[in-house]
């Protein structure tokens, strides 16, 4: 028993190895904001490429089968993520949103695939921009969020603004996938 053990463990080891070389290998880090900036790469790749995989047709969709009353289309889904960029993006950079960002979920003139594509991209680059800013020296300034509802260092609300999107690449990982769609990133490597 004790034996099996080891050769298991000795094999997740040698797996995760494995999955190790093959993630991306990011640059050294100068500042804290350049380490969150990084980390979000690999969230907007990901993220980025999830949306743009869904035919415009399907933006609509959203679950019905079951307890979905309500729940947010893919469309909303993405416009949300972009949204909330923009809100920590701006938190962190002390200022107002350069963007209508909308409600809950995202301004409701952005309809097309191609708009509501442009909106994330945008936010992506807006939130590198507002990460790029955070250094040693301000890292844990408080801020306020949600009209001051919520104070947060200034590098965690970096770190959330990173794996937020990953809460809804869930989400839409599993809309694309009733629609019969593979996602990007679980697609056989060319």
């Amino acid at each position: 028993m004790v034996k099996s053990k080891i050769v298991l463990g000795a094999f997740v080891l040698c797996c995760s190895m494995v999955s190790l070389g093959q993630a991306p290998s990011l640059p050294p880090a100068k500042t804290p904001g350049d380490a969150l900036s990084g980390l979000l790469y690999i969230v907007e790749s990901e993220f980025v490429g999830a949306a743009d995989a869904m035919p415009e047709d399907k933006y609509s969709f959203a679950p019905t089968n079951g307890e979905f009353k309500g729940v947010r289309t893919f469309a909303e889904q993405v416009k949300h993520v972009a949204a909330v960029n923009y809100v920590f993006g701006s938190a962190v950079l002390g200022e107002k949103p350069p963007v209508d960002t909308g409600g809950e979920s995202g301004p409701d003139s952005i309809k097309s695939k191609a708009e509501i594509m442009k909106f994330l991209k945008d936010s992506f680059v807006y939130l590198h921009k507002s990460l790029s800013s955070i250094t040693a020296s301000n890292e844990l300034d408080q801020l306020a969020l949600f009209d001051g509802q919520l104070k947060a260092a200034r590098r965690g609300v970096g770190a959330f603004s990173c794996t937020h999107p990953m809460d809804h690449y869930g989400q839409i990982v599993e809309y694309l996938r009733m629609n019969g769609i593979v996602p990007p990133a679980s697609r056989p490597q060319k």
